[in-house]
């Protein structure tokens, strides 16, 4: 496996850990009195700052194109603007627990929508199918259906799972119309995270009139959330990448949960019922269902691999 040689384990374990803990930020800035619009921009605003500084420490050619920042774009809505206001809003009525739970159905979301939109993507056989079954079990198990819909926490869980639904769009769209075009990684994360943030700076003094000062606390949690978790976080995921391949950047996945669970309890005191661990790790089994197995290298970890020969064999 690529990678095996470097020490990629605790890029992974950072990176787990920085989304996990998102969703405890997002709960201590919604608790403060933050309107969930302006926790999604100010994420935002703060991650496009931190991009375009990382984009500059590493001397990378910016995205110039229009065609580019068209789709550019519509990936913002679709993985920044509409799902972070949605898990804002999500968890004004649920625990960060759930939220974060919810978080790791985007697998689910992200192959329904290949299946759809992507050409050429494989279909499932029984092994996937079993896994979007399992997950949708699970999802229903998180929600506690069994008590109805009519709760105001079973629409926080509904709102966060629209969400990740959200996420399986922009990923489907993200690699039919963006993963095959030149810019570097960083680029094309601070044009897209621009683009979302522009969007939101528009559309959060509109619903929910101008911001105003949360106090150090949720300030603080907001500064994480835009400059850590939605700026480093991409060149974390970037590196983990080229480090130890798609498989191991993809099971980044698995691990997410089981810190937004952890710090939810640990910090927030919020509760852990038997339905949130019983329908987490049914959709946690899904997800590694539903994952196709490693296969050969696709042209970019082969190009990537075939750098870090020339290089070694330079040194």
């Amino acid at each position: 496996m690529a990678g095996t040689g470097r020490r990629w384990w605790p890029g992974f374990v950072v990176l787990s850990a920085i989304w996990g803990a998102s969703f405890a930020l997002i709960k201590v800035a919604v608790d403060a009195g933050v309107p969930p619009v302006w926790v999604a921009a100010w994420r935002c605003l703060l991650g496009a700052a931190a991009l375009w500084a990382i984009l500059a420490a590493r001397r990378e050619a910016a995205v110039r194109d229009l065609a580019t920042w068209g789709h550019c774009a519509v990936v913002a809505v679709l993985l920044n603007a509409v799902p972070f206001v949605l898990f804002s809003y999500g968890e004004t009525r649920v625990s960060s627990v759930l939220a974060g739970v919810m978080n790791a159905t985007t697998p689910l979301f992200a192959l329904l929508f290949a299946l759809a939109a992507v050409p050429g993507e494989p279909r499932p056989g029984p092994r996937r199918i079993g896994g979007l079954v399992l997950g949708l079990a699970g999802v229903l198990t998180v929600l506690g259906v069994r008590h109805g819909l009519g709760s105001g926490s079973v629409g926080g869980g509904l709102a966060c799972l629209a969400a990740t639904c959200c996420y399986g769009a922009g990923f489907a769209y993200l690699r039919r119309h963006l993963s095959t075009r030149p810019h570097s990684a960083a680029a094309l994360s601070a044009a897209q995270i621009t683009c979302a943030a522009v969007e939101l700076a528009v559309a959060a003094p509109l619903a929910a009139g101008a911001p105003h000062w949360p106090g150090a606390g949720a300030a603080a949690a907001l500064l994480a959330l835009g400059a850590v978790g939605t700026g480093v976080a991409y060149v974390l995921n970037l590196d983990l990448v080229r480090s130890a391949g798609t498989a191991v950047a993809a099971a980044v996945t698995y691990a997410t949960p089981l810190w937004s669970t952890a710090l939810g309890a640990l910090l927030l005191a919020e509760p852990v019922g038997w339905n949130t661990l019983a329908g987490g790790l049914a959709v946690i089994a899904a997800v590694a269902l539903i994952r196709q197995p490693p296969a050969a290298p696709d042209g970019g970890e082969r190009a990537l691999r075939r750098g870090r020969r020339a290089r070694q064999s330079v040194g």
